[in-house]
């Protein structure tokens, strides 16, 4: 499972190859081609009736339940229809969500719409739950998994889902030419799966691991065999960089509304094969989501917000917050301003070093800047105290160890430290210089615009203590672009949390000194490599806990990060035009991504906005904190 890039041009390939023309027309054909239901395949082959055999052949599922799962799968209030549009700060580097330069948040929280896997998570307990496959079974060694694919199941252009795609999507993981090390180094750990008929498909590990079932079944969006089939890993990289690969999910996105560089929009399909399903009757209600793109100008996108040109907010800068959101449509509840808490991992951020280079392949010097990176300044003065320091890579979760270092501002510390260092004067500019090489203390982050404010505090920090940082401005995608290809010497950068921590895909050694993955630090351990061998097989979670905390501490005392400041809310304002369950933002995704998928357009609601503006009217306006989810926890501990 990846961890997607949080923080921190592209050009429309055009392929090569003969098959590039049949592939883009069968994604670019709107119509859907309908299948006779197959009466064929018997039940223990899994056509239909086969939930009847389900139990005595082992296999499990999830049954939906009211009482149980309430509105978790979304609210009976939902309807279909309307449209939502919101604004980002980039453009993706590919409508791709596998291969290289798809490990973007946009990637996963959008484009991933148009997909599915084998199974799902539930929202809440995070139990598996059906989506692709109806029923799986596990056998009592744990290492092989058998699927039966729901005979339903349909790509966009109509085809069945078969055991085919299931295999043609793994394969596709394991080719090299994808340019994505850390997928083979997850899907490695499976055998080729195995066709056992046209709707079972069985898998067997090559060595026990307790999230095998979780990465083959849930982190694996399919793609069709009947394209793959024609097409290499180069020629997909190239084929459906800016074109998109049919898929399965419940929206598609087609290429008359891709405009590159500009926007894109997710069309809801009415013929999704589960759209009657209990547990997605009531997700995916907008008939339309409008993804545009205003690069590193957030102050436009505010603006654009507050004249009604875009649906919904996230606020991410604390000053806008609480100086610049309370304009006359807040206070006349127009817009919704909101705090929603829930438990979404806070996942990591901060300044990430190359450890592959001068000045930060010294930890002395790693440690030095931590200590005069005051971000209690930073939070008092520039976040509103908004914000706490983090200090783990699992941040405000069970997994964080506690005995980390919690580097304090201190340039005491920091300044004996770079003594040891070397750097022991500064020349007539006032730069330190390494007595040894004659190197001044000199090296250079690139940054988007919207960070600015932040990363000059820091700078004028570090130049007092005769360190300096300069700054270069540069879009989003080429700092992208700079850090998977490792040329960078120091970033600002985020790694979104996981429910279940999978540190190897960053902390992995064999990927140290490998481009395009999450391990852009350069980080090396063989003492980690050992614990995640251990934490492959630790069925227990107490297990588990120790060793990520162990890993952790391992992490922090080589301080590949120079850790920031991290949030245990989401602040969100939107148009009050919109119906949404009580919870507002999911228990474990907790942002306002999630309003693509359980929100809709209330068109009552709609009505009352317009009279009200064009009255001068107010609007009821809701407190500002929602806490449903912790309280949940309360209640059902």
């Amino acid at each position: 499972m990846k961890n997607f890039i949080t923080v921190c041009i592209v050009l429309l390939l055009s392929g090569c190859g003969g098959n590039k023309d049949k592939a883009n027309k069968i994604q670019s054909e709107s119509t859907y081609q309908a299948f006779e239901k197959d009466t064929e395949t018997p039940p223990e082959q899994g056509g239909y009736g086969f939930e009847k055999l389900a139990e005595k052949l082992r296999y499990s599922t999830y049954v939906w339940s009211k009482e149980k799962d309430k509105t978790f799968f979304g609210d009976p209030r939902a309807k279909k229809g309307g449209s939502i549009h919101f604004i980002n700060g980039y453009f993706p580097n590919t409508m791709r969500i596998h291969g290289q330069n798809s490990n973007l948040l946009i990637n996963s929280r959008t484009i991933s719409l148009c997909y599915e896997a084998l199974l799902s998570l539930h929202p809440v307990t995070l139990e598996f739950i059906p989506s692709l496959a109806s029923h799986w079974f596990i056998s009592e060694d744990k290492m092989t998994y058998k699927f039966r694919i729901n005979p339903d199941a349909r790509w966009w252009d109509g085809m069945p889902v078969t055991s085919d795609d299931v295999i043609a999507t793994w394969d596709l993981m394991m080719d090299e030419t994808i340019l994505e090390p850390s997928s083979q180094l997850v899907y490695e750990k499976y055998e080729r799966p195995v066709a056992e008929s046209k709707y079972i498909v069985s898998v067997t590990s090559k060595s026990l691991n307790w999230r095998n079932l979780l990465y083959f079944s849930a982190s694996m969006s399919l793609h069709p065999h009947h394209i793959l089939k024609d097409i290499d890993g180069t020629e997909y990289l190239e084929e459906y960089a800016f074109t998109l690969i049919p898929g399965t999910g419940p929206y598609k996105i087609e290429d008359k509304n891709i405009k590159n560089q500009e926007s894109y929009v997710l069309e809801r399909r009415d013929d999704y094969w589960a759209k009657d399903d209990p547990m997605k009757k009531y997700l995916y209600n907008f008939d339309k989501i409008k993804i545009s793109a205003i690069k590193e100008n957030d102050a436009l996108v505010f603006e654009k917000f507050k004249k009604g040109e875009q649906d919904i907010y996230p606020v991410r800068k604390a000053r806008r917050w609480i100086e610049e959101t309370n304009f006359e449509a807040t206070e006349k509840g127009w817009v919704k301003k909101h705090k929603v808490y829930s438990d979404i991992p806070v996942g990591t951020r901060g300044y990430f070093f190359n450890m592959r280079e001068w000045p930060f392949d010294d930890k002395r010097v790693r440690y030095a800047f931590s200590y005069l990176y005051d971000r209690e300044k930073i939070n008092r003065e520039l976040m509103y105290n908004e914000y706490v320091p983090i200090h783990s890579q699992y941040s405000n979760s069970q997994y964080e160890n506690p005995n980390n270092e919690k580097f304090n501002y201190n340039p005491k510390k920091a300044l004996e430290l770079l003594k040891q260092a070397g750097y022991t004067k500064r020349n007539s500019d006032g730069w330190l210089v390494q007595e040894e090489t004659g190197r001044e203390l000199r090296f250079e982050i690139n940054i988007y615009k919207s960070i600015e404010d932040r990363v000059t505090t820091l700078q004028q920090m570090l130049k007092e203590y005769g360190i300096d940082m300069q700054i270069k401005f540069m879009d989003f995608n080429s700092i992208i672009k700079n850090v998977n290809e490792r040329n960078f010497k120091i970033t600002s950068f985020g790694y979104s949390g996981l429910a279940f921590p999978n540190p190897e895909t960053s902390m992995q050694s064999s990927l140290a000194d490998k481009n395009n993955n999450n391990n852009i630090w350069g980080f090396k351990s063989e003492r980690v490599d050992e614990l995640l061998k251990a934490y492959d097989v630790a069925f227990d979670l107490s297990k588990r806990i120790e060793i990520i905390q162990e890993i952790d501490g391992i992490w922090a005392e080589v301080h590949p990060t120079a850790y920031g400041l991290g949030e245990n809310n989401r602040k969100t304002m939107w148009w009050n035009k919109f119906g949404y369950p009580d919870w507002v933002h999911t228990r474990y995704g907790g942002e306002f991504w999630d309003a693509f998928t359980y929100w809709w357009y209330d068109e009552e609601a709609d009505a009352k906005l317009k009279a009200a503006m064009s009255n001068d009217q107010n609007l009821p306006i809701d407190p500002i904190e929602i806490k449903f989810w912790p309280a949940y926890k309360v209640k059902n501990l």
